[in-house]
């Protein structure tokens, strides 16, 4: 199984290239975790932002992986525990169905990308900057695989 991680953002500062591979690296083959960077739409002065959020939209559905189980990162989505992402995790590992993760960009996901998700997960109900978010999700799905496996990562 694979672990797609559709992200909106380009050239992100070194920080969250190493937080992000130190976690994916950890992870075994069968639970491989692999990122793929979206151009965000245009921003800036008078931009037409809902026009920015159906590019970056059309651009994720177009790169989402055939049969995956989508999963959108939203605000408005569950929250999950470790216990309940490692027992997703491992539902989805049995499955054998590749997932993809979807992060938005910095106006969240279009309604067309929201409406293809099978399930919507909040990290928190706090606002994390989208760079820290992929740091976030690398650990946590290693976190949950560690619990899964019983390797003493997870201390809790």
């Amino acid at each position: 199984m694979r672990i797609h991680l559709l992200a909106v953002g380009e050239r992100m500062p070194g920080w969250v290239s190493e937080g992000y591979d130190e976690y994916a690296r950890r992870l075994p083959p069968e639970c491989r975790l692999e990122l793929r960077e979206l151009a965000p739409g245009r921003r800036g002065k008078n931009a037409d932002i809902a026009r920015a959020m159906e590019d970056e939209g059309a651009r994720m559905l177009a790169a989402l992986p055939r049969g995956a189980h989508v999963v959108a990162l939203d605000v408005q989505g569950r929250h999950w525990d470790t216990e309940t992402l490692a027992a997703r995790l491992g539902q989805w590992m049995q499955g054998g169905q590749d997932v993809a993760l979807l992060v938005g960009g910095p106006d969240g996901l279009a309604p067309p990308v929201l409406a293809c998700a099978k399930e919507r997960w909040s990290l928190s109900a706090l606002t994390f900057p989208h760079p820290l978010v992929r740091v976030i999700l690398a650990e946590q799905i290693y976190r949950a695989w560690t619990l899964l496996n019983n390797h003493p990562y997870h201390r809790a």
